[in-house]
């Protein structure tokens, strides 16, 4: 009995065995797979099983990182060194319980779309550079495709219970992107350009992304489609370009499509365009600590762009959220014109919103996309807009719309009520007092407003 306690004390203490490494059939040269150390050490010593190791679980019931297989990969020689093949036999090889390592100072090479729906139980921990090609001839040509604004993707994850963290870089060389498109909107009808987006999920179920940098996005960086419960924590997001003439666009922060559960928390996002931006049909969202400069706001939209289909964004609460040197600030934006689909947005609430140097801080657009006065009028938006709190909202505009710091213009065609405002605190450096604009909404909002003709912005 005394020996027996010596040995599992060694076990216990040692520190300096390593994983065994297993299952080598079809195994790519530079990869290795390797048992948790708990396993490792029960099978050498053969005296201590792994049903007495004390297991804990993570969010979704599943083993933790410690408690994982783990399969890594060789990196890439140079930025033309493809290891896409290595990275998808990795996944595959870590599914239903595993981890892929990508480690720290390394760089991974991505040059072809990867389908990765068939996940289940799965972390994948980035801590090197995961960098996508720039091979613009071969992604135009090979990509995943969704109508929904014309939007192509590298590549695609989806199933059940995928976590995706470490202190790494998911790099899309968006450089020469934005060098090619030459301006060209994703929304204009003769635009052939197609740009990937960096991260796109679909058919997905308890996705979980953390402290990873998200770089240089051809597109938007973040597409979310038939997804449930995915949370966004501790990540950064930029898209900067080093060449003036050809600046980002489109490079929005998160977009989502028919998704239940939206979660971004403790988030740094520098782009050109939407920081935060949910479409159709995205309800139960919760936005905390979110930081965006120079981008076109925390948007709820846009919806009811194509002709007879209903849209909705539901059950919104965005607190703590600092918005500097943008185009807009808090905004709710839906479709008009004469081929444009309906909807609404319902319970939203905007509570402590930092303002700086921002042209529209809270706005209400329902003439958008690219739609003058006069069609906006003749064919009006039909989303309704109910239930909005917009709650501590402060700072400074840029005095780009005179003293007007707040507009909401709603549609005549749509019914805008519960829409309230409390503890505005914005000032212009046009001048003050600052002035509210208000038309055509349904009840008190809670602070004085002036009509659009009476402003003076």
């Amino acid at each position: 009995m005394k020996l027996l306690s010596v040995l599992l004390a060694l076990v216990a203490s040692s520190i300096s065995v390593s994983a065994t490494a297993i299952d080598l059939d079809g195994q790519p040269l530079g990869a290795s797979i390797a048992l948790p150390r708990y396993i490792s050490l029960a099978n050498r010593f053969s005296l201590v099983s792994r049903n007495n190791h004390k297991k804990y679980k993570d969010n979704w019931g599943n083993a933790i990182e410690n408690d994982r297989k783990k399969i890594t990969i060789r990196a890439s020689k140079n930025d033309r060194d493809d290891i896409s093949d290595d990275f998808l036999w990795a996944i595959k090889k870590a599914n239903h319980g595993g981890l892929v390592h990508l480690e720290k100072g390394k760089k991974y090479i991505i040059g072809k779309k990867m389908d990765l729906t068939f996940l289940k139980d799965v972390y994948v921990k980035i801590d090197g550079e995961l960098k996508f090609t720039n091979d613009i001839d071969y992604w135009q040509k090979n990509n995943f495709y969704y109508d929904f604004q014309k939007s192509i993707t590298f590549w695609v994850w989806g199933g059940k219970d995928v976590k995706i963290y470490g202190s790494g870089v998911i790099n899309g060389n968006g450089q020469a992107w934005w060098d090619g498109f030459s301006g060209a909107e994703i929304l204009d009808p003769n635009n052939k350009f197609y740009r990937p987006i960096l991260f796109l999920t679909d058919n997905a179920t308890n996705i979980e992304i953390s402290g990873l940098h998200l770089k240089d996005s051809p597109c938007w960086t973040t597409f979310l489609v038939r997804t449930k419960n995915v949370v966004f924590n501790n990540v950064y997001i930029d898209a900067v370009s080093t060449n003036a003439s050809s600046l980002p666009k489109n490079t929005d922060g998160f977009d989502s499509l028919n998704v239940d559960g939206l979660t971004v928390t403790n988030t740094r996002v520098n782009v050109g365009d939407d920081c935060f931006s949910p479409k159709p049909n995205t309800t139960n969202i919760f936005v905390k600590n979110l930081w965006c400069n120079g981008t076109h706001g925390i948007s709820m939209g846009s919806i009811g762009q194509y002709p007879g289909v209903k849209d909705y964004i539901s059950n919104a609460w965005l607190e703590n959220v600092t918005l500097i040197n943008g185009q807009n600030g808090a905004r709710l934006k839906a479709w008009a014109g004469p081929n444009v689909g309906y909807g609404y947005i319902d319970n939203i609430t905007y509570k402590d919103i930092h303002i700086e140097n921002t042209d529209n801080p809270v706005v209400l657009d329902q003439c958008y996309f690219n739609i003058n006065e006069t069609a906006c009028e003749k064919y009006p938006s039909k989303v309704n807009i109910t239930n909005v709190k917009f709650l501590n909202v402060y700072g400074t505009s840029s005095g780009k719309e005179g003293r007007v710091v707040a507009d909401l213009t709603c549609s005549p065609g749509a019914t805008c009520t519960g829409i309230r405002l409390e503890g505005i605190n914005i000032t212009s450096p046009a001048g003050g007092p600052p002035q509210i604009v208000c038309e055509n909404i349904q009840g008190d909002i809670g602070v004085e407003c002036v009509g659009k003709s009476e402003a003076d912005g």
